[in-house]
């Protein structure tokens, strides 16, 4: 069998700058990020709200390069925003904190996206971990993108990490794709059956004014426009690295498994949008807890047991591509629950949205 290529990898995640006082967030009034540019250069950015910073790691080879840039990353941040008297925490969203209370970044990008969308851009107050894998060939990429849509629900149930909005225990274990389902061109992408056809949507969008780029197209999953990357968007941000790394070599190693696939000229069922929907909406209700729906047998499943096959299926790329123990930490979540389960548990406990802030900020190093 032919040996797999690199799968380059990219992680972007989006963190909380909270005030160690009041706990509500807090903006940094940039100081983090011009603080982090001097050495980080471009791996670091501002984000819409000023109390948000976005990093991203450098190209990564493997799985052990990743761990260790998203840990440097954390650390770093963490140091910088210590001078600023501020503490950081990762979540999808802030337990209570209110979005008419958080003050934009003064930035021409913003500026034009907030007058165009007005309250949803304003009041779209998340955070989530965005995963880029490295695939040269267009066409290929947008067969894996096609077929890789059956594993978005999956995949999203273990990073589930945004129970509260607002102050409110709103039901959901992911109530951030909620908040964020407001904007336009979000949630699960379209099947396109050619990079042609692909392409003829994004000019066509441009040239009607309905973008004016095609980052703009903001789905769960999307071919990059710039990088040789498809970008996998769903995600809430993890609590910790080992949260973040073990979510990042699972997308890994479906991305490998079906390129595998492909060499061996066989492919995943593709199946419909509107079903695939389905089990989105039972990943952010009940994360990892619930049921989803296996459509090749047409029935529910526990969760639980749709993940263990999901590993099987994975398991003939996952050493090749080295990460083993990454993938086992899977195992972990499912047993002790996900960042949301753990949330709600604090909650539960004490009956204090601050002890939650507390507890997101403490397990912000965890493991560094």
């Amino acid at each position: 069998m032919k040996k797999l290529p690199v799968f380059t990898l990219g992680v972007e995640e989006e963190f909380q700058i909270i005030d160690p006082e009041t706990r509500d967030l807090r903006s940094h009034m940039s100081k983090i990020v011009d603080g982090a540019k001097i050495y980080l250069k471009e791996q670091v950015k501002s984000e819409m709200h000023q109390s948000v910073v976005e990093v991203g790691t450098n190209i990564c080879h493997n799985i052990a390069e990743a761990r260790k840039e998203v840990g440097f990353l954390r650390q770093q941040i963490v140091e910088l925003a210590d001078k600023q008297n501020l503490i950081v925490g990762a979540a999808g969203t802030h337990p209570f904190s209110k979005w008419q209370e958080q003050s934009i970044t003064d930035d021409p990008r913003y500026h034009n996206i907030i007058n165009e969308l007005q309250d949803t851009a304003r009041s779209n107050l998340i955070f989530g971990m965005h995963v880029h894998v490295g695939i040269e060939n267009r066409d290929i990429a947008l067969q894996i993108m096609n077929q890789a849509c059956y594993f978005l629900p999956h995949i999203y149930a273990l990073s589930t990490n945004s129970p509260f909005w607002e102050g409110r225990n709103t039901g959901f274990k992911a109530f951030r794709a909620k908040v964020f389902a407001k904007f336009p061109r979000t949630g699960l992408p379209e099947y396109f059956d050619s990079v042609q056809s692909y392409d003829n949507y994004v000019e066509t969008l441009i040239k009607t004014n309905c973008i004016d780029n095609p980052k703009k197209i903001w789905w769960d999953l999307r071919m990059h426009p710039f990088f040789s990357t498809i970008e996998f968007r769903i995600c809430d941000m993890c609590l910790t690295v080992d949260e973040t790394i073990c979510i990042v070599a699972l997308i890994q190693a479906v991305v490998a498994k079906l390129y595998k696939m492909h060499l061996m000229n066989t492919s995943f069922n593709i199946y419909r949008i509107a079903l695939i929907r389905e089990n989105k909406f039972r990943a952010a209700r009940y994360g990892t807890e619930g049921m989803m729906i296996d459509f090749g047998q047409q029935k529910e499943v526990v969760y639980k047991e749709l993940m263990i096959e999901l590993l099987e299926f994975i398991d003939d790329v996952v050493d090749e591509l080295g990460s083993r123990e990454e993938i086992n930490h899977i195992h972990q979540i499912l047993e002790t629950g996900t960042g949301a389960d753990k949330q709600l548990k604090v909650y539960e406990e004490t009956q204090d949205l601050k002890k939650v802030v507390d507890f997101i900020t403490g397990e912000f190093t965890k493991g560094l």
